[in-house]
């Protein structure tokens, strides 16, 4: 935490699917620039909802959402984009009958102009997709499409990456590559908020974490606290955090 403004605020935040149907019963955030957010918690806690309310993509009915002091609540996707808000989801993240790198223009249709520049500092995060970057990405491995997904929500270099479940479905050798990879998104000065059922992996890369549990924030420590807390332990990481 630091004594400057948060880059993103949640405050409050109830949402749902169906009119009177509360997925999120008043869940609260604060991400400081810079950081790495990991979101943990049981399966129907609320995660993803969370995500896609930030995204323009669940209706906000009460609370607020700004970023860097501007209200964000149910704003349209495209604007969000623009103002700074990259998002990849869980599936179907990629154009699969397009190239790697026509993914990536589609990524940056909102500033066509600064395609080239940009491209080149996203390429040196994936030197794989690079050397492939005619390849279509429907011929790709689940691991390299979800590469494509992160790095086309890159082009129009967000303040904030908001990432649904990005190991989801992957094998352990690509899920530990989506891993290390999420940290050298940050490290390169990306603020990353991070929905993961794969809990441990994602508490040890985190700077800190959040516990939702029926559609609030339980509770929010660092990673490492967090994989120590004897009830985290217990109802979330099992055996794997002893």
């Amino acid at each position: 935490m630091t004594d400057t403004a948060p880059l993103l605020i949640a405050d409050d935040i109830v949402a749902g699917y169906v009119p009177g149907v509360d997925i999120l019963n008043g869940c609260s955030m604060r991400v400081d620039e810079g950081e790495l957010i990991g979101i943990i918690g049981p399966n129907g806690a609320g995660k993803s909802t969370f995500l896609k309310a930030l995204f323009g993509l669940v209706t906000i009915t009460s609370g607020t959402a700004t970023l860097a002091g501007e209200d964000i609540s149910n704003k349209r996707a495209d604007e969000l984009v623009q103002m700074g808000v990259g998002f990849v989801p869980q599936s179907n993240n990629v154009f699969p009958s397009l190239t790697i790198r026509e993914n990536l223009e589609m990524g940056a249709y909102q500033n066509a102009k600064g395609f080239k520049a940009q491209y080149a500092r996203v390429m040196d995060l994936f030197p794989d997709l690079a050397s492939r970057d005619h390849q279509r990405a429907g011929s790709l491995s689940g691991g390299e499409r979800q590469m494509v997904a992160m790095a086309r929500a890159l082009m129009m270099d967000p303040k904030v990456l908001l990432l649904d479940e990005p190991s989801a479905g992957l094998s352990p050798v690509r899920q530990d590559e989506t891993f290390v990879r999420t940290r050298e998104i940050n490290k390169s000065g990306v603020t990353i908020i991070m929905v993961e059922q794969n809990a441990r992996r994602c508490l040890q890369i985190c700077d800190r974490g959040y516990v939702l549990d029926q559609g609030t924030s339980a509770y929010t420590a660092t990673g490492q606290e967090l994989l120590k807390d004897p009830k985290v332990i217990e109802l979330y990481l099992g055996t794997l955090g002893a």
